[in-house]
């Protein structure tokens, strides 16, 4: 007959009381190595938050750099956008390169990075050739396309001063949508 070592911890009198620091230590190991929390909480009789706090001051360095959520300012995810819209990257490139978990965060910065952008429409009608007229028309198409692009240039370089600001400053300067208005 095999003996089955069962260890036992200190009862917890009251919820304010504190747990078995040996149990704290078994539970964080366990899931650790790939108890689902759910199952954790269930089986131990613990509350998320409690079990989630465990995780985070008792948890190892490994776990949680592999686990925690990383938060990107805007000024990188522009610059991860606009490195894409350039062509010098692509998206699983860049996925890689900024050690981003899925594609599809790109892809999202990307959708609302082309939201923000101010697009200028203008109706192409095809011009009536006259041979005896000279191609002056090619010159204001050129001006206009330039004008366009400094103009992009600016917005890119004002939304990237607004970006810099909110990190240093630690305010918002964009209007949200939804906000309340006196």
């Amino acid at each position: 007959m095999e003996n089955d070592k069962q260890e036992v911890y200190a009862v917890r009198e009251n919820k304010q009381s504190r747990y078995d620091k040996r149990l704290i230590a078994k539970v964080v190991k366990e899931v650790e190595n790939g108890l689902p929390r759910k199952e954790a909480n269930r089986i131990y009789g613990l509350g998320r938050a409690t079990l989630d706090g465990w995780m985070r001051d008792f948890g190892s360095l490994e776990y949680q750099q592999n686990l925690k959520r990383k938060s990107y300012t805007n000024l990188q995810k522009r610059t991860i956008v606009t490195a894409i819209d350039q062509g010098r990257l692509t998206v699983r490139e860049a996925k890689i390169m900024y050690n981003i978990k899925t594609e599809k965060i790109i892809r999202n910065w990307i959708f609302k990075h082309k939201l923000e952008k101010v697009e200028v429409h203008r109706e192409n009608i095809p011009p009536m050739v006259n041979k005896n007229e000279p191609p002056e028309k090619d010159f204001e198409k050129e001006d206009l396309q330039k004008a366009l692009k400094e103009a992009e240039l600016k917005i890119t370089a004002l939304n990237t001063l607004i970006d810099v600001a909110e990190e240093q400053l630690k305010i918002d300067i964009r209007k949200k949508s939804g906000a309340k208005q006196f």
